[in-house]
């Protein structure tokens, strides 16, 4: 009998183990405007709540210091730029900065984080939005003056711009960043299994267990995923929508996301989704290539093409879905819908 009940014990143990193995730990958090979500798979508990715990200081560190209009050292350069003088920045903002103008000069220049200006005068500076259009002149007035990340000067850390209305908002690249941010703590906390959320911008490190990470593509008029589809080891997920930050007036709604040749929100398109494989870039890549594809409205296609990337998934202003052939093969559609398939 007292082998027996050392067997049962042994197996139990064993049964224990494998449970814990499986557990999921999470946390979430709210910053850089958005919920955050950290998903870590096995390992101790106290090890995943250590590198889930550092990934949030990481966050609460970049929303402090690169925030668009409350006192941060971006606000701090942008104080310098308009009054024509350079400024010494850290060598994070200054490669930051560096990485954005290339990919503005790959967008042909509809991603471009020099808007902050154009984006604070349609009052999307702000958590709460008054639905109100920009004075008319004001507007005319800025968009002579055609402010473009390609005017930043950039000298080692010290930055200067040749045109004085630029003001920066990375907004459109931050979250990204701070998703490869997170994967980096993660692996050097020695997390393998994870995954990383911020308010829809995905990044996945290793997998669930045998089996990949699974995630949703929210629709954007309803409380529900259009898609799902799995996500690997190093992909990244990001996407542009008209249904998080916008106010409506008169019918019309009014999203977050400017184009640059019109000074206004983009009415083409209601979300814009790409996912990134594997690559240096991947996360910051999934934040910024989802902008300019957006307001490209029907050249969303030939914009995803000049970041390299083959799977996108395009939700067009009357609802129609389009998607690349390459991420077809990988979504599963909850509702039966009627989706173009774009090579």
């Amino acid at each position: 009998m007292r082998r027996i009940l050392w067997l049962l014990c042994v197996v139990l143990v064993v049964l224990l183990a494998g449970c814990a193995r499986e557990q999921v730990f999470h946390r979430e958090a709210y910053v850089f405007g958005t919920r955050v979500d950290i998903s870590v798979y096995g390992g101790a508990p106290a090890q995943a709540n250590t590198a889930m715990a550092a990934v949030l200081r990481e966050f609460d560190r970049l929303h402090r210091a690169y925030h668009a209009w409350e006192p941060s050292e971006l606000t701090a350069l942008n104080d310098a730029l308009a009054r024509g003088e350079p400024c010494e920045v850290s060598p994070e903002l200054a490669a930051m900065l560096t990485d954005a103008q290339k990919l503005a000069a790959s967008s042909g220049g509809l991603f471009d984080p020099a808007l902050g200006a154009l984006i604070e005068l349609w009052g999307f500076h702000t958590d709460t939005f008054e639905a109100k259009l920009p004075d008319p002149a004001a507007l005319a007035a800025l968009r002579a003056q055609a402010p473009r990340i390609s005017d930043l000067v950039i000298d080692g850390n010290r930055i200067s711009s040749r045109n004085r209305a630029v003001r920066l908002d990375l907004g459109g690249y931050a979250k990204g960043y701070a998703l490869e941010r997170a994967v980096a703590i993660l692996r050097a906390q020695g997390i393998q299994n994870a995954l990383v959320n911020i308010g829809g911008n995905v990044m996945a490190l290793g997998k669930k267990g045998e089996r990949p990470w699974r995630i949703g593509i929210q629709h954007p008029r309803q409380p529900v995923p259009l898609a799902t589809m799995s996500l690997y080891d190093g992909e990244a997920v990001g996407t542009s929508g008209d249904y998080q930050r916008y106010f409506e007036l008169d019918g019309v709604r009014y999203a977050h996301l400017l184009d640059p040749r019109t000074g206004a929100p983009a009415h083409g398109t209601q979300a814009l989704t790409v996912l990134v494989r594997p690559r240096p870039d991947a996360g910051t890549l999934s934040d910024a290539a989802s902008k300019p594809a957006y307001l490209a409205g029907d050249g969303w296609r030939e914009q995803t093409r000049r970041y390299r990337i083959d799977h996108a998934l395009r939700v067009a202003a009357d609802g129609r879905v389009e998607v690349t052939r390459a991420l077809r093969a990988r979504l599963e559609f909850p509702v039966p819908l009627e989706v173009r398939v774009v090579d």
